[in-house]
């Protein structure tokens, strides 16, 4: 099983810079704990952002954070909108084709399902699902395996916690999505009638 590692995203110009600078940071900020905004600041923080700081700061840069939504991400890296992501996105072969990765510093602990507790005997597996409605965001590993599942439909969202939301109401399924960032919106959310059932991956 191959695991789901995040990575810097790289444009062209790097941190080489041989002058002090601003990069240009693209994410998406609701990727909780590795990327949104403080409750209380409404600042862009979490593990990437902390990473991405201390990287410019150690090559005399500043990072300017910008908050994007994460199928927007690559495009924004291609047209130079970005220098540069931290967005703890998996490392793909296809991605690999498009962008330039940094060396992978993170296992996120692989994607797994979540589905309504009266359903947890129902739906164990991605087999389970076939013909099902599944929600993951848009752009995400967890939609890209949705739509390997024969006769699915994927129903994305912008956001984790809006695919939360919609299989709370019975408008899914299963959310397929990472396990850390879920395991910490269920935490912190306090959302109860959720069980995970992991070793989804096999990307």
């Amino acid at each position: 099983m191959k695991k789901l590692l995040s990575a810097l995203l790289i444009a062209a110009c790097g941190f080489n810079s041989v002058q002090a600078a601003t990069i240009l940071v693209g994410t998406d900020a609701g990727y909780a704990p590795y990327e949104f905004k403080g409750p209380k600041t409404n600042e862009i923080v979490g593990f990437d952002m902390d990473l991405i700081n201390a990287i410019a700061k150690a090559t005399g840069n500043e990072a300017k954070i910008q908050n994007m939504q994460f199928a927007g991400i690559i495009p924004a890296l291609q047209t130079n909108m970005i220098d540069v992501t931290a967005a703890g996105m998996t490392i793909t072969e296809e991605r690999k084709k498009q962008v330039a990765f940094s060396d992978p510093y993170y296992d996120v602990g692989g994607l797994i399902m979540a589905v309504q507790t009266k359903n947890a005997d129902k739906y164990k597996t991605l087999d389970d699902l076939v013909g099902k409605r599944i929600c993951a965001q848009i752009g995400s590993t967890g939609a890209l395996l949705a739509k390997e599942v024969k006769d699915s439909k994927l129903v994305a969202f912008d956001q984790t916690g809006e695919a939360f939301m919609e299989l709370n109401m019975g408008g899914c399924e299963a959310v397929l999505v990472d396990r850390s960032v879920t395991e910490y919106y269920l935490a912190h959310r306090k959302v109860t009638g959720v069980t995970l059932v992991p070793h989804l991956y096999t990307h």
